[in-house]
């Protein structure tokens, strides 16, 4: 997560049967279950794996000689001064990736840490929820999303509790007025996810004891939420390079359950 500009030193700041197991294991070893090609390289705790993008946009053939199962696209605008192209995902871009068997979950980030002009989108409050939500639905439709699926909204910096209580929750209820908390999600850390659950401001995945809560491994400490349906691993940092997809950077996302928020899931 993030869309952080393009650069060489890879700088950055940082889902009808499946619908009622409780189990992901033994849905993975079902062939074509969550539209994963039979014998396709595997990794994380349940095998499946999405990219999220920080440098530039991958092709489906990419991602797929690669091993990886799908992707987060961006359903959002592209903010002043960034040169990204995955921002705002295409209807295009995931048409293709549906054609070629793999998931698709949409995500949402304008703003950045420390940028005077367009700052973390969560310091916006009620009223900058409710019109992040409504750009989000939109580019979320406009790429071809369906009205079942949750968009993840992204606390991209490791905040404290009176920021979350003063702004964040705010911004949150302001995104639940538009999309309802059934169909908003968060990405941040441990505690993040963990205020996140405990004051209702996310929907539940159709996978019992789940949330729509993606965990990155930055700021939690070793912490992990037991509730999460996705877990970024591996991250592009200013000292590490990530994952490469030929000579595109990416982070790496592993799925922690049967319905993780995936566009072809009926809900």
């Amino acid at each position: 997560m993030r869309g952080y500009a393009r650069v060489v030193t890879r700088s950055v700041s940082r889902r009808d049967f499946l619908k009622y197991t409780a189990l992901l294991t033994p849905v993975l070893a079902v062939p074509g279950a969550l539209g994963v090609m039979a014998g396709a390289p595997r990794a994380g705790a349940e095998g499946l794996r999405l990219v999220d993008f920080a440098d530039r946009l991958v092709s489906p053939e990419q991602l797929k000689a690669a091993g990886f199962h799908g992707a987060l696209v961006y359903v959002s605008e592209l903010r002043p001064g960034a040169t990204f192209d995955f921002k705002p995902a295409t209807r295009d871009y995931t048409d293709r990736l549906r054609a070629a068997g793999l998931q698709v979950v949409s995500c949402y980030q304008f703003g950045k840490p420390g940028w005077v002009s367009s700052p973390s989108d969560f310091t916006r409050g009620y009223d900058g929820g409710v019109a992040d939500a409504r750009t989000a639905l939109r580019l979320h439709t406009t790429a071809g999303g369906p009205q079942t699926a949750p968009i993840f909204f992204s606390v991209d910096e490791d905040i404290d509790s009176k920021a979350w209580k003063s702004l964040a929750v705010q911004w949150f209820r302001g995104i639940n007025s538009v999309l309802g908390v059934a169909r908003t999600g968060i990405y941040g850390g441990a505690r993040q996810l963990a205020w996140a659950v405990a004051d209702d401001v996310i929907g539940h995945s159709t996978s019992p004891g789940h949330r729509w809560a993606w965990q990155t491994r930055a700021w939690s400490g070793g912490d992990r939420e037991p509730t999460a349906v996705l877990f970024q691993r591996e991250i592009v940092t200013a000292t590490d390079p990530g994952f490469m997809i030929d000579d595109i950077h990416v982070d790496v996302d592993d799925v922690l359950a049967a319905d993780f928020g995936q566009w072809d899931l009926d809900r």
